[in-house]
């Protein structure tokens, strides 16, 4: 099965934090699941991290491409299709990262696997 990790869950799980769920630890550690990263969820990090707000053991760049080597993560790169799709999102997360991550969620057919309950409230499959 294929999944799209939210960056919050792709942070948890490199940081080996207690908050990440058992179903979702199990469907990441899933050999037979294929895990996706967005570019998204990169640009996110980079924008964090370059304020401060968010600190990583390595610049975002490096980080990124250490922790999708290690656990064969795949990036999911940003269509315009996917940022169209924005659109006909209701208004219900106000996050412009997190609406893209449920618009290519729902164009590629990717369950998310987040916490984020207002990403759960959108007509799409979640993991948690």
């Amino acid at each position: 099965m294929k999944a799209l990790l939210d960056t919050r869950t792709f942070l948890w799980w490199n940081m080996d934090d207690g908050r990440l769920s058992a179903t979702a630890r199990q469907f990441i550690t899933d050999g037979n699941n294929e895990i996706f990263i967005s570019a998204a969820s990169a640009w996110e990090i980079a924008i964090k991290a370059g304020w401060g707000s968010l600190i990583l053991p390595l610049p975002p760049d490096e980080y990124l491409a250490s922790r999708l080597r290690l656990h064969n993560f795949q990036p999911l790169a940003v269509q315009v299709s996917h940022a169209l799709q924005v659109y006909h999102l209701p208004e219900i997360h106000r996050d412009p990262f997190d609406r893209l991550l449920v618009a290519q969620s729902q164009l590629e057919n990717l369950p998310i696997i987040t916490a984020d309950p207002a990403i759960c409230q959108y007509s799409i499959e979640t993991i948690w």
